[in-house]
């Protein structure tokens, strides 16, 4: 193996690994081709590599090992950044808000509360907050309360082209009776089973206008309030 090479694969599982990597980890990485000592000079010589050319990395020594780090001038940016990622990060309550904000756009906070049966302004807020619902409009009702849907941002995050996309009421009601993670809410969901006809006529759709009330199965309500996001 060409030196050019053990210092790409020194690179490599530095860029991997979750903590310290030691030279005695780098020689049984390369199968033995090296010994301890020389695994020690690639570390020494890649983080002398990138003390001169890498502007936005750098190659630390602690705990005797070395690892791959960002500079200390740019970590104002990568914890705007990791907040910014972690503001995507949904609670199961959150998720409940969404799945009927997706459903019944345009839809009011009090309509959200009324179906998950516990009150959600701060989750809608919270919701807000994330860019993965939008003010719509208000209710034509006393008070014209907002109306709430969905944005670009929600497609983006759970993968949809539209929301014809969108699973079935009989996916979602599953997926908070077993808990299954909440990228699987919009991601590869499989089609439902279509009704029986009660009379040889066409199966009836629950309709999706708010002012028909909350009409899909209630899941368990996630309560409680948003959970803080804190940077990694």
């Amino acid at each position: 193996m060409r030196e050019s090479d053990r210092l790409g694969a020194v690179e490599a599982i530095l860029f991997v690994s979750s903590g310290p990597v030691t030279a005695q980890q780098v020689t049984e990485a390369l199968d033995g081709e090296v010994t301890p000592a020389v695994a020690l000079a690639l570390l020494e010589a890649l983080q002398s590599r990138y003390e001169q050319e890498s502007q936005g990395l750098r190659v630390e020594r602690v705990a005797e090992g070395f690892r791959l780090v960002t500079r200390p001038p740019h970590a104002l940016f990568v914890r705007s950044f990791l907040k910014a990622q972690n503001l995507r990060k949904l609670t199961p309550a959150s998720v409940e808000a969404l799945a009927i904000v997706a459903y019944k756009q345009p839809v009011t906070s009090a309509e959200v509360s009324a179906i998950r049966g516990t009150e959600s302004g701060s989750v809608v807020k919270g919701l807000l907050d994330k860019k993965l619902i939008r003010i719509t409009g208000r209710k034509n009702v006393v008070g014209k309360p907002l109306l709430y849907g969905t944005t670009k941002e929600f497609l983006v995050h759970f993968g949809l082209n539209s929301l014809e996309d969108l699973p079935s009421f009989r996916e979602i009601e599953e997926v908070f009776r077993e808990g299954v993670r909440q990228e699987s809410l919009f991601k590869n969901a499989e089609p439902a089973p279509a009704a029986e006809p009660a009379s040889g006529g066409a199966t009836e759709r629950p309709s999706e206008s708010p002012e028909d009330g909350p009409q899909e199965p209630k899941a368990p309500a996630g309560g409680g309030e948003e959970e803080a996001c804190h940077v990694q």
